[in-house]
């Protein structure tokens, strides 16, 4: 299953050398709330509507991004980003406040990491200086499109997953300080023909356990290389299966953490099986795992988004939901 020419090493190791993250009144009152740049304290932030709150956190963390690393807007060289909403709106309305150069991605929960090897290539072949990716979601606005409105009232199932309202924000540099992405593997799409729509995390598994087999083969690495081998949001199911998956390859991991089950306390916030959402992975990333790279307390971490490619039409039409990972290879700063 692995293969060397799948992944990538950047001419040069690019380096993140700014990062931001900003949550809403879930992500508040969560275990990593401390750890975040900002945390709005309601999630509609005075709009309208769900969809342009969601406009405005990418705006908060594009911001919070550049005044860390002491940019001005038109130093950006390009932008990265998408989201959940349908043509990721929340990104390209943003956008038309912030005014940078614009590429627009879409791999559902799997876009942050998607833009950081898109990002890594770019800047490691110093193409293009600074290269801002960032991706948000919103829990109002994803399960108006994908489930069922909140005025309905259904009942959620044990294996369903709670929509991060986050958003996460890297600006990636051929050089200068931060932790570097030394190496990078783009997913393969991989259908193990789950249909349900709450239960993404099973979906998922396969994708994720596929990119770390092909990311360790292409390394001629170990797991125990690694001090934490992380994914996006599997949640507990998804999560239970990437082990039972990689355990059925001879992979033991033993250093395994998913951003969607630090995100939240399942115990007393209610989320289900777990956090999710294009946000989650964003926001982990950028509020807990990249500040302990930087500060040296992580050496080597193999990081992963994943996500579930169905659409609002393809699962009411019966069709199987795809997943798919990205992983990108950070090394800390000695």
């Amino acid at each position: 299953m692995g293969n060397a020419k799948d992944t990538l090493i950047p001419g040069i190791s690019p380096v993140i050398r700014a990062w931001a993250s900003v949550g809403g009144k879930k992500e508040s009152e969560g275990p990593l709330a401390g750890e975040f740049d900002l945390l709005n304290g309601e999630n509609s932030l005075g709009q309208e509507s769900w969809e342009r709150a969601e406009c405005l956190f990418q705006q908060q963390c594009a911001e919070l991004c550049l005044k860390k690393a002491q940019l001005t807007p038109d130093q950006v060289s390009l932008a990265l980003g998408g989201d959940l909403q349908a043509q990721c709106t929340a990104t390209a309305y943003a956008m038309r406040t912030l005014g940078f150069p614009y590429a627009g991605l879409y791999g559902a929960c799997s876009t942050m990491t998607q833009g950081l090897a898109l990002a890594a290539c770019l800047a490691g072949s110093c193409l293009l200086p600074q290269v801002l990716v960032m991706t948000s979601s919103h829990f109002c606005a994803a399960e108006r499109e994908f489930r069922t409105p909140l005025g309905y009232g259904g009942q959620r199932t044990p294996t369903a997953q709670w929509t991060a309202t986050a958003a996460g924000a890297c600006l990636v540099s051929p050089q200068g300080k931060g932790p570097k992405i030394t190496a990078l593997t783009f997913g393969r799409v991989v259908d193990l023909e789950v249909t349900d729509i709450n239960n993404m995390g099973a979906a998922m598994a396969p994708a994720a356990a596929q990119t770390i087999l092909r990311h360790l083969a292409g390394r001629g690495a170990q797991p125990g290389d690694y001090d934490a081998i992380v994914t996006g949001d599997l949640g507990l199911v998804g999560t239970r299966l990437l082990l039972q998956l990689l355990e059925g390859q001879g992979v033991h991991l033993t250093n395994h953490r998913d951003c969607g089950l630090m995100l939240y306390d399942r115990q007393t916030q209610q989320v289900g099986a777990g956090g999710s959402g294009a946000g989650c992975s964003a926001a982990v990333l950028c509020a807990h795992f990249l500040p302990r790279l930087a500060a040296g307390e992580y050496r080597r971490v193999l990081f992963l988004s994943t996500g579930a490619l169905m659409s609002q039409t393809t699962y009411l039409q019966g069709e199987t939901i795809p997943g798919l990972a990205h992983a990108i290879e950070l090394e800390g700063c000695v």
